[in-house]
């Protein structure tokens, strides 16, 4: 166990929310206390003692707040190993007291980056005193308990409230990980401010970990780090398992792209259904037209309120979970009617703009596909123009192909998606799978359009999209037989517009 009694605590923080509990607390238990400047300040305003740093030091502080606590004396009682005769002769010796317990936190540096402040404000916001001393506790965790945010203001004080000042080494172990969690989070931080668009090296930091009930599959662990608490609000629902997290990440940034009233099914991260229509009941039951089989289970999506006409439809099928920016009384008491349903609400749809996965031995990084594109971006490449309804269909159909696995195709009409091939190692194997879905679900192909992630580079798929019925093509272009696909289109009467963007999805 190796208990070891706190008697004298360091606190100096920038953020006192909830730290006056903490400090009655511990002065209930006899601790003294060695503090800063306004810490120091609200110490006192609680009728309780505190020495300052600089009576401990025989040094004020200097250089504008940059140096206060970087002294011997206050790194020496920190650092000193209790069990080392040497080292206890060392304290008496130079008049240093023993340490146990540091209070800190660092200046806000990350939030002080997001506000946009110019860089001499950002510089002054990179800590050098309290990430020593955070680095310094931990370090010598045998001995000293370290508190490194507020994030553990609740774990010590319910460690005092337990066993009183008192603590194990298993418990200072953990609040020295915690801390060094924090103190590689900050450096990352200020790393990836100077490296910019550079990119010479990978650092990401990732703090609340959610253990899921496994991972993929249930041989596998899994993990989640991230705050889903700032993006959901979770209505109700069984615990999000990791392939949801997959499918909600797949269904957000697919509806981020739609504008209009839109409803969306996801089934392994593709849509399965989607539609835009004026009514958001409409919508979800030409949603739900596309694919009726694969629906059940899946992951559904809209961008707007959902009303008591439109759960009513949705509560005729099972499905895992729903996300909708907010639901209506009566709407959310029949969606609730089976417990197990995940329901919610999205709060904020801002996602990263980077991407990356770990690969081989290293890590793949990307910019995110964040490109949707509009009419502006449409060049006609063949002797027929699209009519106004075809360019509605063709841009509809090119952000759902944007969100399909490759090799991928989109067959919509109406700014409805008749089907899609997805995932095929042939873009034409993607196209007969959409058209033979198309006509399993009775949909009427004529005068729809098509939809590819990537090139053509053989006019294969312009001839047999042309035999089903299709009327125009949208595809990025870039392929050296382009030319061989427009002749196709051209000797069988249909339209077709490149975009210049690529759209694969792997």
């Amino acid at each position: 166990m190796n208990k070891k009694r706190i008697k004298k605590a360091l606190v100096s923080v920038y953020h006192k929310d909830k730290l006056d509990i903490i400090i009655q607390k511990l002065h209930e238990e006899g601790v003294e206390f060695i503090s800063t400047g306004g810490t120091q300040s609200f110490i006192e305003s609680l009728n309780i003692p505190c020495e300052a740093v600089e009576d401990l030091t025989g040094y004020p502080s200097i250089l504008g707040g940059r140096v206060k606590t970087l002294h011997p004396k206050v790194f020496g009682g920190i650092l000193a190993r209790r069990e080392l005769p040497q080292d206890n002769e060392q304290l008496s010796a130079f008049e240093i007291p023993e340490i146990d317990l540091v209070i800190v936190d660092l200046y806000p540096f990350e939030a002080t980056v997001a506000a946009g402040a110019d860089e001499p404000t950002v510089i002054e916001k990179i800590d050098i005193g309290g990430i020593s001393l955070i680095r310094a506790a931990a370090k010598n965790f045998k001995d000293v308990v370290i508190v490194a945010s507020q994030e553990q203001y609740e774990p010590l004080l319910n460690l005092l409230q337990e066993n009183g000042a008192e603590t194990t080494l298993e418990e200072r172990r953990w609040f020295a990980k915690e801390a060094f969690a924090v103190s590689s989070g900050y450096d990352s931080a200020i790393f990836n401010y100077f490296d910019g668009e550079e990119e010479s090296a990978f650092r990401q930091a990732e703090n609340n970990a959610k253990v899921l009930r496994y991972g993929e599959n249930p041989h596998q662990r899994g993990i989640f780090f991230g705050k889903f608490d700032d993006m959901f609000e979770q209505l109700q629902g069984k615990e999000i398992s990791y392939n949801n997290l997959l499918d909600i990440d797949a269904a957000v940034n697919l509806i981020n792209d739609f504008e209009d009233i839109t409803f969306a099914i996801l089934k392994h991260n593709n849509a399965c259904g989607i539609a835009s229509r004026p009514s958001l009941v409409d919508a979800w039951n030409d949603a739900l037209a596309g694919d009726p089989v694969s629906a059940f289970g899946g992951v559904l999506v809209t961008n707007a309120i959902i009303d008591k006409a439109t759960a009513e439809e949705i509560n005729k099928i099972f499905f895992e979970v729903i996300i909708a920016p907010d639901y209506d009384l009566e709407a959310l008491e029949i969606l609730s009617q089976k417990k197990n349903r995940i329901i919610l609400i999205l709060k904020d749809n801002k996602i990263k703009t980077k991407q990356f996965r770990s690969l081989l031995n290293g890590v793949l990084m990307q910019d995110k596909d964040l490109k949707t594109e509009t009419t502006d971006d449409l060049k006609v490449v063949t002797d027929k123009t699209p009519t106004e309804q075809e360019i509605e269909d063709l841009l509809f159909a090119n952000k759902i192909v944007k969100h399909t696995k490759s090799n991928a195709i989109v067959l919509a009409k109406n700014k409805q998606m008749c089907a899609s091939g997805v995932g095929q190692t042939s873009r034409v194997d993607a196209l007969e799978q959409a058209i033979e879905k198309a006509a399993n679900f009775n949909f009427d192909l004529n005068g729809a359009v098509m939809a590819s992630d990537a090139f053509f580079p053989f006019p294969d798929c312009v001839e047999i999209a042309a035999k089903a019925g299709i009327s125009a093509v949208i595809q990025p272009g870039g392929s050296i037989k382009d030319q061989d696909s427009v002749d196709s289109c051209n000797h069988n009467g249909l339209s077709m517009v490149t975009t210049g963007y690529r759209h694969f999805k792997h």
